[in-house]
């Protein structure tokens, strides 16, 4: 069974020496010990973090980065990049899913998370037909993961409607339908096919309020339920000031109220973005105990707006973070930027931090580790008996961590510019990136370009 040494590890309970972390053969912590001797041990060569949960995640999007980057001829916003993504969705076959998402989780690994919850929406083959096995696509992330070596929840998305009140899908949503039979067929198969699996959970997302109504928000719940009854469920919800307003319209009521009213919303559940909720919403939703999943490089990138950070922390609220469109593979960036967010909606600085003199780094990763751990529906997040192995190396010969220990390491870490200083990853006992290097990162990335090649000459 493996055994690694740390010089210094974060704990629960914070910063400890000479960390000895044994690991049972499927992958967990049995036992950690502080001021221990390495003895035969693997040595890990620098500080170590628990391996950081990417909550949100769109793995096709990664091939997407910088092709929505010009203007139109009137204005830009979420709805005409969502236009691009349908065009770009539409190229899109096994072989192409597998092989991005298999580059996106090396760099995922290489930048210090450990496993990453796919919202996962294009279930058919173009022009909406079934594939011969419905669980192609789905089978194309886990396969990716598998090969990655990198934790997955995998969340198969629920969208059947074009818009609030239950307009119909457009041809360009074809590929995301599934009937409500259909859907619950595919969790069945997939939550049957895994169950035995530490590195992966099947949970359901249903899209958002736009893209199901509450007679198939009820079916999707059942769905899940029928297998695994605390299965994670994550949905997008006022991510734009439009979607509010649409479903202002429809409802009488903004879609995070509606959703607290007519959902069983609770610690399962993770509300992604939330970013435009008034008062009454930000206090409601931190008392339901469902983690809000921030995603800030992408809500930047597509002008989503400011989450209500200061009101949902005062009101004991839960966030972790994630990825989502994968402009950015880093959570050094999500981390900073959410904090930097604040501070120029504020003009105040250190707003994360929880008192006088406390880290603000540390309270970000805080944050990212329980609640990416609490919507990941996985023991993760942790160097703790029973939680999974994952552990972050830090490399310690950095110059931005030169005379930098405990927390004062992660600040410089997360405040200090954007060159990556994690060392060597370890995921579920096994080693996935050694000395920046992750084994398969060649052919990731010969795949990942000959996708791209297909995608952009429409081969």
């Amino acid at each position: 069974m493996p055994r690694f040494h740390a010089p210094a590890a974060l704990l629960p309970d914070g910063w400890a020496s000479d960390v000895l972390v044994e690991v049972d053969a499927g992958g967990s912590i049995l036992s950690v010990a502080r001021d221990a001797a390495a003895g035969a041990a693997e040595r890990l060569h620098g500080p170590v973090l628990p391996g950081i949960p990417d909550l949100h995640s769109h793995a096709f999007q990664r091939a997407m980065a910088g092709l929505a980057e010009r203007g139109g001829p009137a204005g830009d916003s979420f709805w005409s990049w969502r236009d691009l993504m349908y065009r770009f969705v539409d190229r899109l076959g096994p072989r192409e899913v597998e092989a991005i998402a298999a580059q996106l989780h090396v760099e995922l690994l290489r930048h210090g998370y450990t496993s990453v919850a796919e919202f996962h929406y294009v279930h058919n083959d173009r022009g909406g037909a079934s594939y011969e096995e419905e669980t192609t696509l789905c089978d194309a992330i886990c396969a990716a993961a598998g090969a990655s070596g990198i934790g997955l929840t995998l969340l198969p998305v629920a969208y059947r409607r074009g818009g609030f009140g239950g307009k119909p899908t457009s041809g360009a949503q074809a590929r995301f339908v599934l009937d409500a039979d259909r859907y619950a067929r595919l969790v069945e198969t997939l939550s049957r096919r895994h169950c035995a699996d530490a590195q992966l959970r099947i949970g359901v997302a249903p899209h958002s309020l736009r893209a199901v109504d509450p007679a198939d928000l009820a079916a999707t719940l059942a769905a899940i339920d029928a297998v695994d009854a605390k299965a994670p469920v994550h949905i997008h919800v006022a991510e734009t000031r439009r979607e509010v307003e649409d479903c202002v319209a429809w409802s009488g009521a903004r879609p995070v109220a509606w959703l607290l009213d007519n959902a069983p919303v609770g610690e399962r559940w993770c509300l992604v973005h939330a970013t435009h909720m008034d008062a009454d919403e930000t206090r409601r939703l931190a008392a339901s105990g469902a983690v809000a999943g921030i995603c800030p490089t992408t809500e930047a990138n597509l002008g989503d707006g400011f989450f209500p950070a200061g009101a949902f922390a005062a009101a004991g609220g839960r966030i972790g973070f994630g990825s989502d469109s994968n402009v950015s593979t880093s959570p050094v960036e999500e981390l900073r930027w959410y904090e930097y967010g604040q501070r120029l909606a504020s003009g105040q600085r250190n707003l994360s931090a929880p008192g006088s003199d406390a880290s603000t780094g540390m309270a970000l990763l805080r944050a990212a580790l329980d609640g990416g751990a609490q919507a990941m529906g996985r023991p993760v997040g942790a160097i703790a008996p029973g939680f999974r192995a994952d552990l972050v190396v830090l490399d310690h010969d950095h110059p931005i961590l030169a005379e930098r220990a405990g927390d004062a390491l992660v600040d410089a870490w997360i405040f200090s510019g954007n060159d990556r200083v994690v060392r060597d990853v370890v995921v579920g006992g096994q080693w996935v990136v050694r000395e920046g290097h992750h084994a398969h990162e060649e052919q990731a990335r010969a795949d990942f370009a000959r996708a791209l090649r297909r995608l952009m000459r429409g081969e």
